[in-house]
Formats: C-alpha cells, sequence, structure tokens
C-alpha cells in the first residue's frame, strides 16, 4: 500500500469516526437523494457535477467493492451494497474559509460525496455537518448531489 493510499485510508476513518460522533449526537449523519436511474449513470453525474465545480476529485473509494471482497474474512456474509463509491475531493476557498473559522474543521477535509446501489436502489448522497462555517460545505454537496440527479 503506498503512502497516499494510506493517508486516504486514515482520513476516511477519521471521516467515518466524525459521522459517528454525529449519530451518537443524536442528529442525522447523512443526507440522501434518490436517482432514478443505473449506479453507472449516477457515478457519472457526480464526477461531472464535481468537476463542473472546478473541483478536482482526489481519490474515488471503491468501498462496495473493499466490503464485498473482505466480507468473508472477517466473518460475514450479509450484502450490504451491490456498489458504493466514495468521490473525495476539497475546495481550497470553502476548506480556508471553514479552517479559518476553526482550524479543527481539517477534520472534514477531503469532503465527500457518495453513490450507492442496495436492493436495486441507487443513492447519492453527503454527509450532515454541524451547525455553523460547515454547513456551508453541506450546502455545495447537496449542490453537487441535486446536479448530478438533474444531469
Amino acid at each position: 500500500m503506498t503512502q497516499s493510499q494510506k493517508r486516504v485510508l486514515i482520513g476516511a476513518a477519521l471521516g467515518l469516526a466524525l459521522t459517528a460522533g454525529a449519530a451518537h449526537a443524536g442528529g442525522a449523519i447523512a443526507k440522501t437523494y434518490a436517482f432514478d436511474g443505473a449506479f453507472e449513470d449516477a457515478a457519472f453525474g457526480v464526477e461531472s457535477a464535481i468537476v463542473d465545480k472546478g473541483l478536482v476529485i482526489d481519490y474515488v473509494s471503491h468501498t462496495g467493492d473493499m466490503l464485498n471482497r473482505t466480507g468473508k474474512d472477517v466473518g460475514s456474509t450479509k450484502p450490504l451494497f451491490e456498489k458504493a463509491d466514495i468521490y473525495l475531493f476539497c475546495s481550497a476557498v470553502l476548506s480556508r474559509k471553514v479552517m479559518e473559522a476553526d482550524p479543527a474543521n481539517i477534520a472534514y477535509c477531503p469532503y465527500k460525496v457518495f453513490v450507492t446501489k442496495r436492493e436495486g436502489k441507487v443513492e447519492i448522497g453527503h454527509p450532515v455537518y454541524p451547525a455553523g462555517p460547515m454547513k456551508e460545505v453541506e450546502a455545495l454537496l447537496a449542490d453537487i448531489a441535486n446536479q448530478a440527479i438533474k444531469d
């Protein structure tokens, strides 16, 4: 595993830990949107919406593939997703703004939008962030998700 891949995994683990913390605080951890179409079309829509905003996708985590591949290794036979990808990216403008407000907001970077297919249904989603400056990032993620649905 390369250093870059290790950093992505550590970042993803940190993001999951923060998301789990939000769940324990009683709030929703993610907002999802139904997509009427194929997983591949939703994924293409998300990629296009991110790039159309002038942002660069740093990494695509093929989480569904990993979970399907490793299920037996961890003693599970329960299928979670038919497919699931997470698109990781950042915005220099928003990142600077939210981290100037509170440097601890680095914990939320990189930002992510996910596409899942479960029980034949495709969804696009993103994390729900706490009140304050991170709501502007959440609005960007919602805009990307909604743009992907429209395309």
